[in-house]
């Protein structure tokens, strides 16, 4: 037994050596296996570049291109079997499609790969290995690496209707996914606020429906809502989209173009209004969310969607073509006649199976075309079109049961792969959607989800990052929410699920982030942030310790309102907090700031840290954070993020707070959210009610009605000053949202975040 102990301490402590071994290395993603040598070979004037064969002198010719345009290095580049002193590739058809086996010695680089792609990303890794900045040296070190892909699709996905990017913002996106061995390329063309592709035969698209007569300033639900009156748009001539789909493939990257239907159609409708099921007029949307006009199930309909896509799928050589699905309004079809007589002509018992109807005779057309079909989730909806690929974002729900159907699947949930989140919590984010997606969680993503069997797993493609781009008006923006989010995606993607480790990950970033500066990328540092891990200290309020994913980080942090500096206290035991106040805390690298500076305010009063019990439990969508989370000191971000808030909907919130001693209280408020637009709504009263037992309680006061005042996010009640220990806050829903409003007859819902007594 000894020596079975001892062999397995030192395969841990071989295991840890070699993963020290891989951090020095700045390779994103982090390769199947590596072995380190000791050394380094040079690259200069002298290195010529040989490919072993025509089929992977494109592909050499990209390096070329590379070390010319970033080192002015012109190095001579030739088909030949010579390997001494150079940059040799060649094509392994013993490998792996997508593997590749790269070499470095004293001798010179030498790459072998399954195919074309292969030999590409053996370079790939070979750039990062380049210095990060100007030199007469390229010193590359001597090691030996042995590489494929986990998951074959490996995606990122770029709106360009809501904001609209040229074509030499295209091709630089491009080139990102290129770096990080990502081989898919998913490009929303249509929605409600622009059509981006040149048609023939239909010219409003692009002079009607390509622009909108002004666009939303500041966030979607804010009142009163404000336009500008700026023209805005934009679209891609049919040459245009030839040259960015050549681009992509000398980068082993495939298009996926995206055409809406049956929603999310409303600039086509405003050029072509007899493609709707109501006469107009319409307009193409100046403001984002979900518009009720949509394309009418019309043989009228049919004819000009068959004509879109059968130019999509000749200007697009990749086999799928994605048909949007999501978010389809029913009402113009429920009021519809010839929509209603359609559905009984075709024996559809409602508009869920009547968009299955639309949906599979797209996939038809498609499949007539050599081309296969990729929806989001809501395609499943009245039954799961033939041969369709089901694009899962409304969590893992839609991914599991179209495995379960045996049709393949691509992961992309909210939670993990949109990229239009906020990804730190520092006041200085710029604006977002709402929403919290930090690089830790984008890399704790598993694509496959605990619940499916070994066959059902087998089904999942790959996984996709997302960026919508309503709040992404500029291209430094497109990159500070991207980078470096996209490089833990694609080691999500391309690296084993048992290789992955955050704190290796990041390591390696740290390094790797000389390179995006060198390529003058605009990355988020936010991986630097620093949070706050909030625990109860009796009777003395909060415990507070500051937490970095950041490897062996040294955190100091000031409470006078002055940001830190190098001679700042360093956190080292929690910090006791009982009374309100500004924390503001860095990571130190020396006398060097690392990121930014992290600022919280920490709300105490006498509710905080203290027990709490909820006699209804929040909605499981929205409950991260727990009872806890109501007396923790912290107010929810705005635009509102679930993991802030606890949602609530039913009976609403009844909690109880013990002060844990009699206490003399006069007002209690409680944080919530008024966003009608999305269904959130004020309580429909606010009740206190206090006890000595936990047993017997009287009520101290009473909201209802018009009396409920908020005054920003605050519903407080004053009351005549009374001894109590224990406090029950009641505060219910005001039940169905009521008629003419977003979502009426659906159950309401109660944001609530702090509880404060005092």
């Amino acid at each position: 037994m000894k020596k079975v102990v001892t062999l397995f301490l030192v395969l841990i402590i071989s295991a840890k050596m070699q993963a020290q071994k891989q951090s020095i290395v700045p390779i994103i993603p982090l390769p199947l296996k590596m072995e380190m040598g000791k050394g380094f070979f040079e690259i200069s004037e002298a290195t010529n570049l040989i490919a072993q064969s025509k089929e992977c002198l494109s592909d050499l010719q990209y390096f070329k291109n590379y070390l010319s345009l970033k080192y002015d290095l012109n190095l001579k580049l030739s088909v030949s079997d010579k390997k001494k002193k150079s940059v040799f590739v060649k094509q392994n058809v013993l490998l792996k499609p997508d593997a590749y086996k790269l070499e470095i010695d004293s001798n010179g680089v030498r790459i072998e790969g399954g195919d074309g792609a292969g030999v590409f990303y053996g370079l790939q890794t070979l750039i990062q290995l380049l210095p990060a900045g100007k030199t007469n040296k390229l010193n590359v070190a001597i090691l030996s690496i042995q590489d494929e892909p986990r998951f074959s699709w490996r995606g990122m996905h770029l709106d360009v209707c809501r904001h609209f990017f040229g074509v030499d913002e295209v091709k630089k996106y491009l080139d990102y996914l290129a770096l990080y061995k990502l081989n898919t390329f998913h490009w929303h063309l249509t929605d409600d606020q622009g059509w981006r592709i040149e048609i023939n035969n239909y010219p409003r698209l692009t002079s009607v429906a390509a622009y909108r007569n002004g666009t939303l300033i500041g966030h979607y639900g804010e009142k009163p809502e404000r336009y500008d009156t700026l023209r805005y748009g934009g679209f891609y001539t049919q040459d245009q989209i030839r040259e960015v789909v050549a681009y992509a493939m000398e980068r082993h990257i495939t298009i996926v173009p995206e055409i809406e239907l049956p929603g999310h159609a409303l600039a086509a409708l405003a050029a072509y209004p007899m493609l709707a099921c109501t006469k107009g007029p319409f307009e193409v949307g100046k403001t984002w969310g979900v518009f009720k006009d949509v394309y009418c199930p019309s043989v009228e309909t049919f004819n000009f969607l068959e004509d879109v896509l059968n130019q999509v799928c000749e200007l697009f050589p990749g086999k799928y073509i994605h048909i949007g699905g999501d978010e389809c309004p029913k009402d113009r079809w429920k009021e519809s006649e010839y929509c209603q007589a359609l559905m009984k002509k075709e024996g559809l018992k409602d508009e869920h199976e009547l968009q299955s109807f639309f949906v599979n005779r797209i996939g038809k057309f498609l499949q007539s075309k050599g081309k296969k079909m990729i929806g989001w989730d809501e395609i499943l909806e009245g039954g799961i079109p033939e041969d369709a690929t089901i694009m899962s974002w409304r969590g893992y729900a839609g991914g599991i049961e179209a495995a379960k159907l045996h049709h393949d699947v691509v992961m992309t949930p909210t939670s993990y792969c949109y990229f239009d989140y906020y990804q730190s919590r520092n006041n200085s984010e710029p604006l977002a959607i709402g929403g919290y997606l930090p690089l830790n969680m984008v890399y704790r993503f598993e694509p496959i989800a605990d619940v499916m069997t070994k066959e059902d797993a087998a089904y999942v493609l790959g996984t996709q990052g997302n960026l919508w781009t309503e709040y992404i008006d500029n291209w430094k923006k497109v990159e500070y929410m991207t980078m470096p989010r996209m490089a833990a995606l694609s080691e999500v993607a391309w690296t084993s699920k048992e290789q992955k480790d955050y704190g290796n990950f990041v390591s390696r970033l740290s390094s790797h982030t000389k390179l995006l500066s060198f390529l003058g990328i605009n990355y988020s540092k936010s991986f630097y942030d620093i949070s706050s891990h909030i625990t109860p200290a009796g009777n003395q309020g909060i415990n507070i310790e500051l937490i970095s994913s950041y490897p062996n980080a040294e955190i100091r942090y000031s409470v006078d309102g002055r940001s830190p500096n190098n001679t700042s206290p360093i956190f080292k035991n929690k910090i006791l907090a009982d009374q309100t106040f500004r924390l503001k805390a860095a990571i130190f690298d020396g006398p060097q700031i690392r990121g930014e500076v992290t600022e919280q305010q920490y709300f105490i009063n006498l509710a905080t840290g203290k027990e709490i019990t909820l006699a209804n439990q929040p909605n499981p969508e929205y409950a991260t954070g727990g009872s806890f989370s109501l007396v923790n000191s912290q107010k929810g971000s705005l635009p509102w993020n679930g993991s802030d808030w606890l949602g609530f909907t039913g009976n609403g919130l009844d909690a109880t707070i013990d002060l844990g001693m009699a206490k003399q209280i006069s007002t209690v408020s409680i944080d919530i959210l008024n966003d009608s637009d999305s269904w959130i709504y004020p309580p429909a009263s606010l009740e206190v009610l206090v006890s000595d037992n936990n047993i017997d309680f009287k009520s101290v006061g009473k909201l209802t009605g018009e009396k409920i005042k908020t005054v920003g996010r605050k519903v407080s009640l004053l009351f005549d000053k009374t001894n109590a220990r224990f406090v029950k806050v009641v505060a219910p829903t005001i039940g169905k949202i009521p008629a003419l409003s977003p979502g009426s007859g659906n159950e309401s819902w109660l944001m609530v975040d702090e509880i404060e007594i005092f």
